[in-house]
């Protein structure tokens, strides 16, 4: 499995900004598409971004779209995701994951089409 390390988490205020890393040290991110979920108190997980292996194909959740913002940098093997006008309701734990190989970010971001995840970070929006 491949071992993915988060980072960019914090308390921030509403309104406020943050950026998240998604980082791998032992093998190139260059195959995969990337995805971030979160998991908010009580709440299940859900797909909030994805970002395909050449950065082409991007997705966002309706409740993030024209606020957040993924990219990758495969010559620093990172992901990031851009996270503006942060809102209560986006407090949570958010995770990157590996895809599958034959995965592309097209369509609904299933968890079972990734199958290596990180830690997670913990996002607090609160004032």
């Amino acid at each position: 499995q491949l071992q993915l390390v988060e980072s960019g988490g914090g308390l921030v205020q509403p309104g406020g900004s943050l950026r998240l890393s998604c980082a791998a040290s032992e093998f190139s991110l260059d195959y995969y598409a990337i995805g971030w979920f979160r998991r908010a108190p009580g709440k299940e997980r859900e797909g909030v971004s994805c970002i395909s292996n050449r950065g082409g194909g991007k997705n966002y959740a309706d409740s993030v779209k024209g606020r957040f913002t993924i990219s990758r940098d495969n010559a620093k093997n990172t992901v990031y995701l851009e996270m503006n006008s942060l809102k209560p309701e986006d407090t949570a734990i958010y995770y990157c994951a590996a895809a599958k190989l034959y995965y592309d970010c097209s369509g609904y971001q299933d968890p079972i089409d990734f199958d290596s995840w990180g830690q997670g970070t913990q996002v607090i929006v609160s004032s």
